[in-house]
């Protein structure tokens, strides 16, 4: 049998799984570390609840995914999570959802390994989105989640500094209300509101532009030129705010 033939009888097998995001839905694309929780509590030993050095780490690697092809207008991360939103004119790889969740997954796990020092991985799902308010409900949806997460892990370390077991400060957490939480902390000194809002409610990356001076030697006059950065942005907004900001990455 002639190659030809082979290849084409046999990419039919390759390409029978494959599924496409339609033209007019929107993209996010998640990325969740695998077992990040031995990780960073039993190999590593950061710091808990928060540790500023994985916090960098997350953000380089976010930083290094919208950086690969892709048309990524705003990254998110909160914990070992990253959600990714694509600009609706993105077209690379075709909207293939096997090369999205390869791809990213990939450079992900890379980035993040380099920063490390040792291997971690990043698995990664595509998900589609009908609407602008569907866009803004995901990201909401995660910023609550950073919220109730960083609201348990504060409560849960407190109660192990104390001398409690996993057991005991998980179950003196779990069920409880979020006053009920608030109070916990207060009475150990700790004001959940002051707590730096990258803790409670993640962190932004995006481009912004910004003005750099020059200099044109053949006219000898100083000169403004309009560039594009990545910004992290560790004081994103909250509640409705924040789904209107994240919109506003969809109008560019």
């Amino acid at each position: 049998m002639k190659f030809d033939d082979l290849d084409r009888q046999m990419r039919v097998y390759e390409q029978s799984l494959d599924q496409y995001i339609l033209p007019d839905m929107y993209i996010v694309a998640r990325l969740d570390g695998r077992s990040f929780t031995r990780l960073t509590k039993e190999i590593m030993q950061f710091e808990a609840p928060f540790d500023e050095h994985f916090r960098d780490m997350m953000i380089l690697t976010v930083r290094a995914v919208m950086n690969c092809g892709f048309r990524i207008v705003y990254g998110y991360t909160e914990s070992d999570e990253i959600s990714l939103l694509f600009h609706p004119d993105d077209d690379l790889f075709g909207r293939k959802v096997r090369k999205i969740n390869t791809t990213l997954a990939g450079e992900a796990s890379a980035a993040f390994s380099i920063a490390l020092g040792r291997p971690a991985t990043f698995d990664c799902r595509v998900v589609p989105l009908p609407n602008k308010k569907r866009v803004a409900d995901y990201f909401a949806w995660r910023q609550e989640d950073s919220h109730r997460n960083s609201l348990n892990a504060h409560c849960y370390w407190a109660l192990r500094r104390e001398g409690e077991s996993v057991a005991q400060a998980t179950a003196a957490v779990s069920g409880k209300s979020i006053s009920y939480k608030n109070e916990l902390l207060f009475e150990r000194g700790i004001n959940y509101n002051d707590l730096p809002t990258w803790q409670k409610r993640g962190i932004g990356i995006y481009y912004r532009n910004f003005e750099k001076q020059g200099f044109n030697p053949k006219t000898g006059e100083n000169t403004i030129a309009i560039r594009r950065e990545l910004f992290t942005d560790m004081e994103i907004p909250v509640g409705d705010e924040y789904s209107k900001f994240v919109l506003t990455f969809l109008e560019e």
